[in-house]
């Protein structure tokens, strides 16, 4: 078997015993973290903090920032008035940076962590897999990552676990399925299945969630229907050629624009939108003349691409992929790592062409097979410096990611707005040992660097109290 199919064997081996045991397991509950802080205070005081808010290049003057609840009442320079009814907890920043939680736009939450080894391990225990799913959320959240939006792999349930008190983790935009054509990159068969008739199984990556194959109009809405009936945010599809596909090369477009237009209807009419996996000119520009409204990587495109994303105000959900020792992990002369050095030599222009032409702009990680990599999320934001100021990294990272994750409308399971530190909105927050905005490398060293955690007005980590 080549790399990505027998990955995602596994993958879908595991989840389809584990689905049949449903009733029988559940995510455990989540351990105690620093000082016992994981609990909701009735209200949250942070004193003498200079804070970043997701949109400025500089920070205010010293100024306390009152939280109550799950929102962010009230920031003044001035003393606040306290809620006479209710028990403040005080943190004093001594003039340390209070900022916005980060946010990956890009992540694959079950298929981060897990290595082909560790997959075919846990084919004797498969809830195993859930627990590295959960251990991967509380560390994301843990490293200071307060959102993240799912683009392929069954997290309905983590995520329910997550916003219920079992789990601790991200708030998870999720996509569900990556719906793929025949042949495309969320096909994870072997060639040895083929042909499929109309009796034919789904495969296990289907049954797992992992992808979804959809041939035509038809089969198309079906699948975009199906979930969002399971909970989708927000649809993916397979519009292109990727580096971990087997079966179709990178330079390859996925999908007619007539199916394309299907998905983008379907889920428009659920008042959410289409994100679809795309490096090449012909893919992302069929992708735009069918209403797609975010495109996933995109570092092979042409200036008349960039002029067209921009014209058409559509998003560029773009990762810093460089030949370096964040990129996933693929053997040396084989046909993925060749499509590796592609996609990473076409990086630098990308990223010039999304400045010149003002391109809307999101910033995530898109980890696969990867569990140091997963560890390293502030690094692959820290070396976003190589095209930006540490203030327009850090605005990606929050207010624009949270404008994105928007984009979901009513499909938005956190309605409110995040991003941001000022008065309304949803009270995800990090206290930094230093100021990020002259030292992006402070975010790299998360366990060091930031001494205070709030996700939804709860504090899982507070190093001054």
């Amino acid at each position: 078997m080549r790399m990505r199919s027998r990955y995602l064997f596994a993958i879908g081996a595991l989840l389809l015993g584990l689905f049949s045991l449903t009733t029988q397991i559940s995510f455990a509950q989540s351990p105690a973290f620093e000082n016992g802080q994981n609990s909701q205070s009735a209200s949250v005081l942070f004193e003498n903090v200079r804070i970043f808010d997701g949109v400025s290049d500089t920070l205010t003057a010293p100024s306390n920032v009152l939280v109550v609840g799950n929102r962010i009442q009230a920031i003044d320079t001035r003393s606040l008035p306290m809620p006479a009814d209710i028990s403040v907890a005080r943190i004093n920043g001594e003039g340390r940076v209070l900022m916005p939680g980060l946010i990956d736009a890009h992540t694959h939450l079950f298929m981060e962590t897990s290595t082909p080894e560790d997959l075919i391990a846990a084919t004797s225990a498969p809830e195993r897999l859930f627990q590295k799913a959960q251990d991967n959320a509380t560390g994301m959240l843990m490293r200071g990552f307060t959102s993240a939006r799912d683009l392929a792999g069954p997290v309905f349930e983590l995520k329910q676990a997550i916003d219920r008190g079992a789990v601790v983790g991200p708030r998870i935009w999720p996509s569900g399925a990556m719906i793929s054509q025949t042949s495309g990159h969320g096909d994870f068969r072997e060639l040895s299945e083929l042909p499929r008739t109309p009796t034919s199984e789904l495969s296990l990556a289907e049954v797992a969630g992992v992808g979804a194959i959809a041939d035509g109009v038809d089969e198309v809405l079906r699948r975009t229907r199906e979930q969002l009936m399971l909970g989708a945010s927000q649809i993916k599809l397979a519009a292109g050629g990727g580096v971990a596909s087997d079966h179709d090369p990178l330079d390859v477009s996925q999908y007619t624009e007539a199916e394309l237009k299907a998905a983008v209807e379907a889920a428009e009419d659920w008042n959410t939108y289409v994100a679809v996996h795309a490096y090449t000119p012909r893919s992302i520009q069929k992708s735009i003349r069918a209403g797609v409204k975010s495109i996933e990587h995109g570092q092979l495109m042409d200036e008349e691409t960039a002029q067209m994303i921009a014209e058409n105000d559509v998003w560029v959900s773009m990762q810093p992929f460089l030949d370096d020792e964040d990129a996933n992990p693929y053997p040396e002369g084989s046909e993925n790592r060749a499509n590796q050095l592609i996609v990473a030599a076409g990086t630098d222009n990308a990223y010039n062409l999304a400045k010149k032409y003002n391109i809307k702009t999101a910033w995530g990680t898109d980890t696969l097979f990867n569990p140091e990599g997963a560890t390293r999320r502030g690094a692959k934001l820290a070396k976003m410096v190589r095209w930006y100021s540490p203030a327009e990294v850090l605005r990606m990272a929050t207010s624009t990611n949270a404008s994105l994750l928007a984009l979901s409308g009513p499909r938005n399971p956190y309605p409110g707005k995040l991003g941001v530190v000022e008065a309304g909105a949803l009270a995800d927050l990090l206290l930094v040992n230093g100021n990020p905005l002259e030292n992006i490398q402070l975010i790299e060293n998360p366990d060091a660097n930031f001494l205070v955690i709030m996700k939804d007005g709860v504090i899982y980590k507070n190093r001054l109290g």
